[in-house]
């Protein structure tokens, strides 16, 4: 089929009913060499990302993917990276206005969903273009436990138990779901909720770990691959309990030895 003028305008649907500046975006995405995964658990959701230094005189400390939004809510952004600091800056004052507003902070569905918002304008008006990223929120909500969103440049989203964005978004997604099927003595598919419930702490890090090592068939070192987490479980320590935080690498080695071991 010929695209001919069709992509040429965010705003002009063709014949088929699809907008190509919106797909393409959707390649921004799967064309940024990076993979980023999610997953929650009874008391914890978890991302991991590759972390990539193209280059070794770049200072590595200031090359990251996870940005934290507000003290319990952070989220790891796949795609063009200078699209997703705008995108997180955005959160940021979406979360600050919130809590100015009502004065409780803003739970981590409230602000996937304001978030959605703006990309869908962006999909609409011709004064801006659609980001190139995917944004996957975690943080915990003091009723429902442990959350994990997915927002697109169309301005969709939808929570997940787990899940996956960037270059292998499909190769992690069937793993994940073969690994959620076989939880709960193997009525993960019956029943994902409750399946997700008999996840610990360091189950979903494994979980998570195991995901991204089997797409990419490598055994990352510390240094690439980043963590975050937000965890209420015995295991965290109590003055980040509830907190998002980013791992240091040498916390990360040590879930890498665990996993590793477990092999």
């Amino acid at each position: 089929m010929s695209r001919t003028s069709y992509d040429r305008f965010l705003t002009v649907f063709s014949p088929e009913g699809r907008l190509y500046q919106v797909e393409y975006a959707f390649k921004a995405i799967s064309g940024s060499g990076h993979t980023a995964i999610a997953a929650r658990g009874k008391d914890t959701a978890v991302v991991i990302t590759q972390k990539k230094v193209p280059d070794k005189l770049l200072d590595a400390s200031t090359i990251t993917h996870l940005f934290s939004i507000t003290p319990t809510i952070g989220c790891v952004m796949t795609g063009l990276i200078a699209d997703a600091r705008s995108q997180v800056m955005r959160a940021r004052a979406e979360a600050a206005e919130f809590r100015y507003k009502y004065g409780y902070e803003i739970t981590p569905d409230a602000l996937a969903r304001r978030m959605a918002n703006i990309n869908q304008v962006y999909t609409q008006r011709a004064g801006m273009r659609p980001l190139g990223i995917a944004m996957i929120l975690i943080g915990i909500d003091p009723e429902f436990g442990p959350q994990c969103f997915k927002l697109d440049p169309a301005g969709y989203f939808v929570g997940y138990h787990a899940t996956s964005a960037g270059q292998k978004q499909q190769e992690a997604m069937n793993h994940l779901e073969k690994k959620w099927k076989k939880l709960d003595s193997g009525r993960g598919a019956d029943d994902a909720v409750k399946a997700g419930k008999t996840l610990s702490r360091a189950e979903v890090i494994e979980l998570a770990i195991e995901a991204i090592s089997t797409v990419h068939a490598t055994d990352f070192k510390p240094d690439e691959v980043e963590i975050g987490i937000v965890s209420d479980g015995e295991d965290e320590n109590p003055k980040t309990r509830g907190q998002w935080r980013v791992m240091d690498t040498e916390e990360i080695e040590r879930h890498l030895l665990a996993y590793a071991e477990k092999d």
